[in-house]
């Protein structure tokens, strides 16, 4: 289930982080065992990454991050990471929606003003991304009610294996 908030450190990447930069392809043989593959998570992106990254983190990217091939196992492991939710200017579109169907939360926002190692504070049910140690930082984000809803049943299936239902 997801909080109403989240906080931990930013860890920031460029644009087009590819699901293959992600997801290591010459690792695609971890596919069935996510935890393990977590373990390689980015580290051709960012190589100190995996090793670093702390329960709730999040990956603060410029933009189309996820673009590339549909390979859904790359959301699955950043959030078996512990990242707390990717934010960026823009997704690849089908990584977006694996990413919300597998119940990693990841929000589209202007992440200039964002550095690396930042202490993020992200308010989700008002919307919102504070820094820790700059009261003066609070930048609103949109985030669907319907997104929030799977995210927060932890994916699509485990939705609508509670509610029996698509209606959301």
């Amino acid at each position: 289930m997801i909080r109403k908030n989240i906080k931990g450190k930013a860890w920031k990447f460029g644009s087009n982080v590819s699901t293959d930069s992600i997801a290591p392809g010459r690792l695609i043989s971890l596919r069935a065992n996510p935890a393990e593959y977590a373990k390689h998570v980015l580290e051709d992106a960012r190589p100190e990454f995996a090793k670093g990254v702390q329960k709730d983190d999040f990956i603060v990217a410029d933009k189309n991050f996820g673009c590339g091939s549909s390979r859904e196992i790359a959301p699955m492991i950043i959030k078996e990471a512990g990242v707390g939710a990717v934010l960026s200017k823009s997704f690849g579109r089908i990584f977006y929606r694996n990413a919300i169907n597998n119940g990693m939360l990841l929000i589209e926002c202007d992440t200039d003003r964002i550095d690396d190692g930042d202490e993020l504070f992200v308010d989700i049910e008002n919307r919102v991304i504070k820094k820790t140690n700059d009261s003066s930082f609070e930048m609103p984000f949109s985030l669907s009610d319907k997104e929030i809803k799977i995210v927060s049943e932890g994916g699509l299936l485990n939705y609508i294996e509670k509610h029996h239902s698509l209606d959301i």
